[in-house]
């Protein structure tokens, strides 16, 4: 072994132990797979927990919350280093241990190169049923990776045009008008549209606090909190009346007749968020909703992401691209699809105080695409 095999095998499997932190799943004892044997690169998986810490309190119809857990990720490979992140909002039923318990099962080492996606990421979601989240954490991962290799963006290498990259909403949860006029203040002048948490009982005077403030466009997501079907529908006719345009989830994901019900009368488009996870619950979708809300710790990444993207294209719904809170990893890592998407509301990095990287910009609301290769990440 050379000085420089050396120190690259004895620097890769430093940042490997450290990347292991101390929860089921994160024993830092974990031996690290080999960074190279017989000769052969091979990649290398890492992770830490990593909390992450709300600028303000969220709130939905649900439950409030001021941190989302978080998990980071790492595929290290001849030199270049892929991040990824799995992001756990309480909906989604998964945690930091099972987050990593998920990861300790993948072996990357049985793969020739990174190339080879189709073939690992269906490994790797053969592993378990769910698990979506960390799923999409080894996804971004090694898409970023493989970017770098080939030292293009991926917006670029699915054939996109950055420039139509849209304006991405700022979202502003269900609070006292009083926060509610500060958080708008805050955002009014920085985005040229607003996504309005609303299902509870004081949804119209989250919207009248805003006009206060500004005229922007508004977009609602009611999180599966309205019940009564005739009532969504006059409040839905009400918002349209108040600068409104578009609806997210109106009713339970259960109840996809009601929403449809609902769909086929709106006066504006209805997208579905809870009701939708992967692409193989699409089709049962299609008329019932206007289109559908994507999001990579739902549909377990980029990959599958792209491939709902372009079903929902082909059967004539229209697209959005969503987040939950994460770092600028994994927003960014959304971003590269954004110009397939008719909404876009990627702004979870810009909730947080707490961000490892710099990847995609909102210049005057717009989204902007980070033109170095992979991802795109710069860590802070």
């Amino acid at each position: 072994m050379d000085r420089r095999q050396f120190l690259k095998t004895t620097a890769v499997t430093g940042v490997g132990a450290a990347l292991l932190g101390a929860v089921p799943g994160c024993d830092p004892a974990r031996a690290p797979v080999p960074y190279r044997t017989g000769g052969k690169a091979r990649m290398q998986l890492g992770w830490k927990p990593y909390e992450l810490q709300l600028r303000h309190t969220f709130t939905v119809a649900s439950y409030s919350r001021t941190t989302t857990p978080g998990v980071q990720v790492e595929i290290r490979y001849d030199g270049f280093v892929g991040h990824g992140e799995a992001s756990m909002p309480p909906y989604l039923g998964q945690t930091v241990e099972s987050v990593c318990t998920f990861l300790q099962r993948v072996d990357l080492s049985q793969f020739a190169d990174p190339f080879q996606l189709e073939d690992i990421l269906a490994y790797v979601d053969s592993l378990s049923p769910g698990d979506t989240a960390a799923k999409a954490a080894v996804d971004i991962a090694l898409h970023d990776l493989v970017g770098q290799l080939l030292g293009q963006p991926w917006w670029r290498l699915w054939g996109l045009d950055a420039a139509k990259a849209p304006d991405t909403s700022f979202t502003i949860g269900i609070d006292t008008p009083e926060v509610v006029r500060e958080k708008t203040r805050e955002c009014a002048d920085r985005f040229n549209i607003l996504k309005v948490k609303v299902g509870l009982d004081n949804d119209y005077e989250m919207i009248r606090t805003i006009r206060e403030i500004t005229d922007l466009p508004i977009a609602v997501d009611a999180n599966q909190g309205w019940t009564d079907r005739q009532k969504a529908l006059d409040e839905i006719f009400w918002l349209q009346e108040h600068g409104v345009v578009m609806v997210e989830q109106p009713m339970p994901k259960e109840r996809l007749d009601d929403n449809a019900w609902i769909t086929e009368r709106s006066p504006l488009p209805v997208f579905a968020d809870e009701a939708v996870q992967r692409l193989s619950d699409v089709p049962v979708l299609v008329g019932a909703y206007t289109g559908i809300n994507i999001k990579l710790m739902k549909c377990t990444g980029m990959r599958e992401a792209w491939r709902m993207a372009s079903f929902a294209r082909a059967v004539g719904m229209r697209v959005m691209l969503g987040c939950m809170t994460e770092t600028s990893c994994a927003v960014t890592a959304a971003a590269h699809l954004s110009p397939l998407a008719d909404f876009a509301d990627l702004d979870g990095n810009l909730l947080i105080s707490n961000d490892r990287f710099r990847g995609v910009n909102v210049e005057r609301g717009r989204l902007v695409l980070p033109d170095a290769p992979g991802l795109g990440l710069e860590m802070l």
